[in-house]
């Protein structure tokens, strides 16, 4: 399974923020949209994440206060990317390399979207639901013999 797959069934939906908006505008995005993660562009160009570990980092430096800090002062500006090719069992040792919980998928420059932790848990254990099924119903369907007699060996 690739990236490509998770991309094609979560749908193409991206929530961006500029590196100069203020953390306190894409806080609310977030919480609007339920949702863990902006992508930071600038001039149509992947420059950063800003994730709710980058939130949460912030505010604490910063006395429990938003205040007047810009995403371009916490995001992360070398964020951890794929492409759509890339298969999900490499996509998991990255994430768990760098504990990312959030990667974009970039085909060369274009960002393509952005997958999460949750995503690729989801389609790993779809996929083994998927095997368990089939493998279950090829032992149903197993052909068996009509004299089982004969069919045990001889001692």
């Amino acid at each position: 399974m690739k990236v490509v797959d998770i991309l094609r069934v979560k749908g193409g939906t991206l929530f961006t923020v500029s590196p100069d908006e203020p953390l306190k505008a894409s806080l609310a995005i977030m919480a609007e949209r339920d949702i863990g993660s902006l992508v930071v562009m600038e001039h149509g160009e992947l420059v950063g994440m800003l994730t709710f570990r980058e939130v949460i980092q912030a505010v604490v430096k910063n006395g429990g206060e938003v205040g007047s800090t810009i995403v371009r002062t916490v995001m992360d500006d070398h964020p951890l990317t794929c492409t759509p090719e890339t298969e999900i069992d490499e996509v998991r040792r990255m994430m768990l390399g760098r504990h990312a919980r959030y990667m974009p998928v970039m085909n060369g420059r274009t960002l393509m979207g952005v997958i999460s932790f949750y995503d690729v848990a989801k389609a790993v254990v779809d996929s083994q639901d998927f095997e368990n099924r089939m493998l279950k119903a090829y032992i149903r369907d197993w052909p068996v013999e009509e004299n089982s007699a004969e069919a045990e060996p001889k001692l």
